[in-house]
């Protein structure tokens, strides 16, 4: 059977990098994105309807984490990155078949003679992924009560505390003025998620780690169970297209 996929779409993610992104969708509700529909698919007779549904399923290629090889096990960060599952037993990006799933809001649906663009809030993509397919979510189909979750029975908990240095405050309120959104509840929530690795969380932590968000690189730090956000540096040449 030779069946060939071609991509629908991509996101135009405020996720430029792997690293902070939120390990499931809907943890991070201000997280936002543009799925931009490619031709032939961005005609406004594909998406009629759909701003009928408040959520949608987004299935899309890992790209950044496409291999050719695989293994049967992996650490999900959930167990502390040291105890292995099998592969099917997760939602690790490293699969045999690099597809992802997601289930977000949908915020709004953009149309024009030649773009088709949707509007998305609660997500959890990299930018640039390329989508595969939309499917609307049904709340009597798509949410099961009593379902089990295995080992990981309920959303992690957010003990964090995050707070801004006044140069971080700074550098938000002059970036809010210059026509850009507010960046700080984006990059709370974000961080309160915890988005180290786990060999990194298990310890006390003083190294300044990065986060490449939007246009800017966030700087921040751990001490114990608080955050302190110290800079948000922008990056210059941004080509991608910012759901800002």
């Amino acid at each position: 059977m030779d069946i060939r996929l071609k991509p629908i779409g991509v996101v135009h993610s405020c996720f430029k990098e792997k690293f902070g992104i939120p390990r499931q969708p809907g943890l991070v509700p201000d997280a936002r994105a543009d799925l931009e529909l490619l031709p032939p698919f961005n005609r406004q007779e594909a998406v009629r309807g759909i701003e009928a549904f408040s959520h949608l399923w987004i299935i899309f290629l890992f790209h950044a984490a496409a291999r050719e090889d695989w293994k049967p096990t992996v650490r999900p960060p959930r167990l502390g990155g040291n105890r292995r599952i099998g592969v099917f037993a997760s939602r690790s990006m490293f699969r045999p078949n690099p597809v992802g799933m997601s289930a977000v809001a949908l915020e709004s649906v953009d149309c024009s003679a030649d773009a088709v663009r949707l509007k998305l809030k609660g997500i959890d993509i990299l930018d640039g992924t390329p989508v595969l397919d939309i499917k609307p979510y049904l709340p009597y189909a798509d949410a099961i009560a009593g379902a089990a979750g295995g080992f990981a029975p309920d959303a992690p908990p957010t003990s964090l505390e995050v707070e801004f240095s006044p140069e971080a405050c700074r550098q938000c309120r002059e970036r809010q003025q210059a026509g850009h959104r507010d960046l700080k509840p984006l990059i709370t929530q974000i961080l309160r998620t915890d988005p180290r690795p786990a060999y990194h969380a298990r310890v006390s932590s003083q190294r300044t780690f990065g986060m490449k968000l939007l246009d800017v690189d966030v700087q921040w730090r751990v001490a114990g169970n608080k955050i302190t956000v110290e800079a948000l540096v922008p990056k210059p040449n941004q080509s991608t297209q910012n759901p800002d």
